[in-house]
């Protein structure tokens, strides 16, 4: 177990890393998704699940005393496959304008989400114990050393996560857009 958790640490420290450079400097600062009407539906769902994110990191990974609570992280997990594949869908048509998706960031894209759900899924092993007649969810990783780790960096990406997804809403706004891309311009032209 002490293994695993050091494992979905990787993942999830690789995820926020590949995510916030996608997520954040392509699609918010570079690419201007938001500013592109061929490619506001995909926005939405870069939106969507950055609101998701945060929701992932607390009720499922960071809330152990509630089994309530880990429902409604997987429930939010299934959510977020949801909105990957509406995503996933929508970038053909969203990316029109700069000439499609380029490979590279389309490869991106298959690492950032393979992380996320590796971290969900080592997990999950760790959460759910099954025995011969049922399976159990576990609430209490307290005496393992490496969850401390884990609680730790989780706890720490959380912030994070709130903040990007703020400015997700932020330019999804139009009034607060033009905000956003001024600020933008005046920190890029210095």
């Amino acid at each position: 177990m002490e293994v695993a958790f050091l494992i979905s640490s990787i993942f999830i420290v690789l995820f926020a890393l590949l995510a916030l450079f996608d997520g954040f400097y392509l699609h918010i600062l570079k690419y201007k998704l938001h500013n592109n009407r061929e490619s506001r539906k995909e926005h939405l769902t870069h939106t969507i699940r950055a609101l998701l994110f945060p929701c992932i990191l607390y009720f499922l990974f960071l809330k152990q005393d509630s089994n309530v609570s880990f429902y409604i992280g997987m429930l939010i997990v299934v959510v977020d496959i949801i909105i990957l594949g509406t995503d996933a869908y929508l970038e053909k048509d969203s990316r029109q304008f700069m000439g499609g998706l380029p490979r590279w960031e389309y490869i991106l894209h298959l690492f950032v989400n393979g992380f996320h759900f590796s971290s969900i899924a080592v997990f999950l092993s760790l959460k759910l114990k099954l025995t011969d007649s049922e399976i159990t969810i576990v609430s209490n990783f307290q005496h393992y050393q490496s969850y401390a780790i884990f609680n730790l960096i989780v706890s720490n990406l959380l912030p994070g996560a709130i903040l990007i997804a703020i400015v997700h809403v932020f330019v999804s706004i139009p009034k607060t857009a033009l905000i956003w891309n001024k600020l933008r311009l005046k920190l890029t032209c210095c």
